[in-house]
């Protein structure tokens, strides 16, 4: 199931066009369900607490044999790392510096894959979301942060931040899109005709 509806994806495009009409700026928009499948981390605290199992059991001296307490461990691995699978558990037990560190580094290699780092007078931006971690970051080439310091971004990416944790991302990206479109309208204005790259909205797998 698509994470926009293609008449929501359509709203994204219409407001980027708006934009580049008055812009030099090149903006692309992408959205992914999550930056990472984290398949380590279930195995990673049922493992954890399996370690745990002998700790617990000496409280209970004789009840266990060996091999008993080993397949007691192996359970406890086996039960936990299934049900630490689930989507409403897993995001809870990724700390939030990990999660947004691999939303971070996802957001920048969209950057290089998209090209925007060769765009004419190097105006590529980025308006990035990863809607399971909650993150929201605009990354920008050398010809728009020589004009604009990444200060102009923090409130607007703190407002579509907001609205994605409110479930409102199609919300959050038009006005994401505007307001940045008022700050690139006057710093970065549009001197001539152009459409380097694709103005959709870009859905990752």
């Amino acid at each position: 199931m698509a994470l926009l509806s293609e008449d929501e994806q359509r709203q994204v495009s219409d407001a980027i066009q708006r934009v580049e009409r008055d812009t030099d700026a090149e903006l692309v928009t992408v959205l992914a369900p999550k930056a990472d499948n984290y398949a380590y981390i279930p195995l990673l605290w049922a493992g954890l607490l399996a370690l745990v199992v002998p700790g617990a059991v000496n409280y209970f001296p004789g009840w266990f044999s060996a091999w008993e307490l080993t397949l007691v461990q192996w359970a406890t691995f086996i039960v936990l790392g299934l049900v630490f699978r689930r989507p409403a558990i897993i995001t809870r037990l990724i700390p939030r510096p990990v999660r947004h560190w691999r939303a971070a580094n996802l957001a920048r290699r969209q950057f290089l894959e998209q090209n925007l780092h060769h765009t004419e007078g190097e105006t590529g931006m980025l308006i990035f979301v990863s809607e399971a971690e909650r993150y929201v970051e605009i990354l920008v080439d050398r010809g728009i942060s020589a004009r604009l310091d990444d200060a102009t971004w923090q409130s607007i990416v703190a407002a579509f931040t907001r609205r994605v944790k409110e479930g409102e991302t199609l919300q959050g990206f038009l006005e994401c899109i505007e307001a940045c479109g008022g700050h690139l309208k006057e710093q970065v204005p549009a001197t001539h005709e152009r459409n380097e790259l694709p103005n959709h909205l870009i859905v990752l797998d």
